[in-house]
């Protein structure tokens, strides 16, 4: 059974050389199987930032590591978009002309907006994946790492909660969790002290 292709968008659609473009699934789930480090592009305050991280795809869905501390994943959890983007280089192009130099690469570049894995047992499973991707079977050599009841965590709650108080203009939290110390935007009081 083939997959779909990928939607084109003017967005996604290459202006520049368009035939050396690929749209179709395997052309790019082969490019993302051949590499393990991408850049997440987002933007945060009105600026553009680029983080490099590890990712791994598993069929169509493209999942990438971060920490809970990460400007990254505390931006993406808020529903901002977000752009994937992994490239291989394959070669160099000389030529007898400075300006005909050029790189043989392949790339990939996937718009859209992130969610954090909120089920402790998908979560599991996609650690699994990233273990297993990195070093295929060592996952089922470690001792268990992960008590399903601690996976759950509280970043993607702040993150919910950061992101609804930002919506709805809130400019100072309530809060004696100091974890919403992340979210610059937002100014933490614990009541408890009075400031």
């Amino acid at each position: 059974m083939s997959n779909p292709p990928l939607k084109r968008t003017d967005r996604s659609k290459l202006k520049r050389l368009p035939k050396r473009g690929h749209y179709d699934f395997e052309t790019v789930a082969a490019i993302l199987d051949a590499g393990f480090l991408c850049h997440i592009g987002y933007v945060i305050d009105g600026a553009p930032l680029v983080t490099p991280t590890a990712y791994w795809r598993e069929g169509r869905r493209v999942y990438w590591h971060g920490s809970h501390a990460s400007r990254m994943l505390n931006i993406a959890a808020a529903g901002v978009p977000v752009c994937l983007t992994v490239a291989h280089v394959d070669g160099f192009v000389m030529a007898r002309s400075a300006f005909h130099h050029s790189i043989n690469y392949r790339s990939v570049m996937l718009f859209g907006n992130a969610h954090v894995i909120d089920d402790a047992g998908e979560k599991l499973a996609a650690l699994k994946g990233f273990v297993d991707r990195m070093y295929p079977g060592r996952w089922d050599t470690l001792r268990p790492v992960i008590d399903l009841s601690k996976v759950q965590g509280g970043a993607v709650h702040d993150a919910r909660i950061a992101a609804l108080c930002l919506r709805h203009g809130v400019k100072t939290l309530l809060s004696a969790d100091r974890d919403f110390s992340r979210f610059r935007k937002l100014r933490t009081e614990n009541p408890l002290r009075g400031s």
